[in-house]
């Protein structure tokens, strides 16, 4: 795994140890990124279920103002601190409690952060996190106009076409993998 474009180009990324973690292939990162394009430039990001850390380390990469991190499994908090570290990416904000505890911590601030882009990639046999993220970014107020939410999934499992006021835009398919794009309600033209 590597870094694909901007300040970190081809720098090496660890991947977690074992197979309970499934990280974004590089090809996948590629085509996520060429599609999010000039957006990614001082967004506020956020990679759920982060794993590595690969696509959040991207974003930055990319020149991204500010990336929030979820991740609670062990293994995979340590290859993402690694990276981190090696990297020497100081500036990232790493929630270990997980995704739903980041978007409380998140919502609940005295004024609240919105985000920009949200990138999300639970385990492909998670149907549930899907639908409890999904619908927790689709009811809260962490989305602003223009704000885009991804989500990877297997290409076997396609996803609902809304969750609350979310709503589907696009889905783009690569091997095993898709890419579903999501905008809040009547932003469904949102140019992707």
């Amino acid at each position: 795994m590597r870094v694909i474009a901007g300040t970190f180009r081809s720098r090496q990324l660890q991947a977690p140890r074992g197979l309970a973690t499934r990280p974004t292939s590089d090809r996948l990162r590629e085509t996520l990124f060429n599609v999010l394009g000039p957006r990614v430039q001082g967004s506020r990001f956020a990679d759920l279920y982060a794993g590595s850390g690969a696509v959040g380390i991207e974003a930055l990469s990319r020149g991204a103002s500010a990336v929030y991190f979820a991740e609670k499994a062990p293994s995979a908090l340590q290859a993402l601190r690694n990276n981190l570290h090696t990297l020497g990416i100081t500036h990232a904000d790493v929630e270990v409690g997980g995704t739903a505890s980041l978007l409380r911590r998140l919502s609940s601030r005295t004024v609240a952060v919105t985000l920009d882009l949200v990138f999300l990639d639970p385990p492909y046999e998670a149907a549930e996190e899907y639908r409890r993220t999904l619908t927790a970014l689709g009811a809260g107020d962490l989305l602003r106009p223009g704000t885009v939410v991804v989500a990877e999934h297997a290409r076997r499992e396609p996803l609902l076409p809304g969750y609350g006021r979310l709503a589907l835009t696009r889905t783009l398919l690569q091997g095993d993998a898709s890419l579903s794009f999501y905008a809040p309600a009547g932003e469904t033209s949102v140019a992707l």
